[in-house]
């Protein structure tokens, strides 16, 4: 029998990585500072009545050509390299993958950010994940963004939940998606989902692993841990740590410890319906 799946799903800044994704790279190279950036980004969303993403993007493309700097997928990617990530990051993939091979489980991991695919796709753990879903351009053979091909809010995330839950994972995809499913051949269920994130943007997502029997962590660096003791008080979350993704930190014992639950409730289901098979099997036997 296929080993049974557990799907972590992470928020990517300041979950992950240490800040917004475009204050790396893309937001010095037109010579501004985020606080100015994100101000302009917002204070034009507010006026025009914006989705805050669509409002982010648009930004983008029009302070880039207002500045005379390139804006191009391949630029977008590039500026990935220079992302940052908390201590312990960049090795946790493996490290967590291995432990659930030991404890007979598969462990699949999946971004669900309001940033931008083309900055994650460029960054040093990119190859980490089974899916990225997030905020992405649509590009002209020139390689420039020219309009949203994909905008994630706050509350769209949790479509992507769904498609992880069906393993329908392509976005063009929504007949599948919509179609009646019985909850036993869903490829990963909701109990199997462990989502971390870091903030009020995450909610949606946490409150929906919380009703359907998954797990919810947030994480914090100084700044917002008060915040994040907020949300496990509100009981939006069933753990808060620190942002230290080392071997040996909190954060890991806490997430072994719940693959490891997973995998012996994994293993006490399929002793149960062995059990009751091989009892059906005697009373069938025995009416012949």
């Amino acid at each position: 029998m296929e080993q049974p799946i557990v799907a972590i799903l992470y928020d990517f800044d300041k979950t992950l990585c240490t800040q917004d994704m475009q204050n790396y790279g893309f937001i010095p190279s037109l010579g501004m500072v985020p606080e100015d950036f994100w101000r302009l980004a917002n204070s034009f969303g507010w006026r025009e009545k914006m989705d805050g993403i669509l409002a982010y993007m648009y930004t983008m493309i029009q302070a880039s050509r207002d500045r005379g700097v390139p804006l191009t997928r391949e630029s977008l990617r590039r500026q990935g390299r220079r992302v940052t990530f908390f201590p312990g990051v960049e090795d946790w993939f493996a490290r967590i993958n291995r432990f659930g091979e030991k404890q007979g489980v598969t462990v699949e991991h999946y971004v669900i950010s309001s940033g931008l695919r083309e900055i994650i796709e460029g960054s040093a753990i990119a190859g980490a994940f089974k899916e990225i879903y997030a905020s992405e351009f649509y590009y002209d053979e020139s390689g420039a963004p020219v309009w949203p091909k994909m905008a994630v809010n706050f509350t769209t995330k949790t479509q992507f939940v769904y498609r992880i839950n069906k393993g329908v994972l392509d976005v063009s995809d929504d007949k599948t998606l919509n179609d009646s499913m019985p909850d036993d051949s869903k490829r990963v269920p909701f109990s199997n989902m462990i989502y971390l994130g870091d903030g009020l943007s995450d909610v949606p997502c946490m409150k929906m692993m919380r009703s359907y029997g998954g797990q919810a962590i947030a994480v914090y660096q100084g700044g917002n841990r008060t915040g994040v003791e907020k949300l496990m008080r509100d009981g939006r979350v069933d753990f808060i740590f620190p942002a230290d993704y080392r071997e040996g930190s909190a954060l890991e014992e806490t997430m072994k410890n719940i693959i490891r639950k997973l995998a012996v409730s994994h293993r006490l289901e399929e002793e149960s319906f062995q059990q009751l098979r091989s009892i059906r099997q005697r009373q069938e036997a025995s009416r012949n």
